[in-house]
């Protein structure tokens, strides 16, 4: 609901009511709320990226390609749905206004899609630098290793957002053209283009962690190496008895 004070000599206030008025304040909500939605996001993924591959640089890097591709969403969506640039191409009529809740939907999905494929090669890149410490070879390795994974489920995952274009409600247009744009945009030029690029331009920088963030930070193995490691060096079990052999 929505209020505004009458004047002054009265000293009542009128208050509006109703579907307008209700959207409006949703409305104001989502923009006061979507900065803090973002930094929250974006800073608690920059703490788990460090934690778990001991290297600041590579998660802020991290961080900022996944904003440049919600970014290159955004501004997708603005320029067809409110521009009307190519609208008639994904069967849209005339121009209509960007809805509320949709800067906070895309941020959501596709900073979770974005940082899932970022963890599929630096898991890769990170795996290949701690055998030898060459950045450059540690790169290579990790492209070769991930990206077919990554560009079959971008390719899975573009394939369904496309198709919600293809609707007649513009609202269920503009998730999906964003969606779309943005799994196609990361998957290609942000993850094999730029991030490793950007890498091979910060070489061993990327890898830099001060000793007592290292200290401070818990060891995050989602590899499962320490697992392997420990099982690797147990004693074999002793060969069973003739008495206790089922044969």
């Amino acid at each position: 609901m929505t209020s505004r004070p009458s004047e002054s000599a009265t000293g009542t206030s009128i208050d509006v009511t109703g579907a307008t008025a209700f959207y409006i304040d949703i409305s104001q909500r989502l923009n006061d709320r979507l900065p803090i939605f973002i930094i929250s996001v974006v800073s608690l993924s920059f703490l788990l990226l460090t934690a778990v591959f001991r290297a600041p640089v590579v998660a802020a890097k991290a961080a900022i390609m996944n904003l440049l591709g919600i970014a290159a969403a955004y501004g997708v969506v603005v320029a067809v749905f409110q521009w009307g640039w190519a609208k008639d191409l994904i069967g849209l009529e005339q121009t209509v206004p960007i809805i509320s809740f949709l800067p906070m939907g895309l941020f959501a999905v596709l900073f979770g899609l974005s940082m899932d494929y970022e963890v599929f090669i630096l898991s890769r890149i990170r795996e290949a630098w701690l055998i030898d410490r060459d950045n450059d070879r540690a790169i290579v390795h990790g492209l070769s290793a991930s990206a077919r994974v990554i560009t079959a489920a971008a390719a899975i995952m573009f394939a369904v957002f496309a198709s919600f274009v293809a609707g007649d409600s513009a609202e269920i247009k503009m998730f999906g053209l964003g969606l779309a744009v943005a799994v196609l945009l990361d998957a290609t030029v942000i993850r094999m283009l730029v991030v490793p690029a950007s890498m091979k331009v910060l070489g061993n920088a990327n890898w830099w962690i001060p000793p007592w963030l290292d200290r401070l930070l818990p060891n995050l193995d989602i590899e499962g190496s320490e697992a392997i490691e420990e099982l690797d060096a147990a004693p074999p079990s002793p060969p069973p008895l003739h008495g206790d052999d089922p044969a």
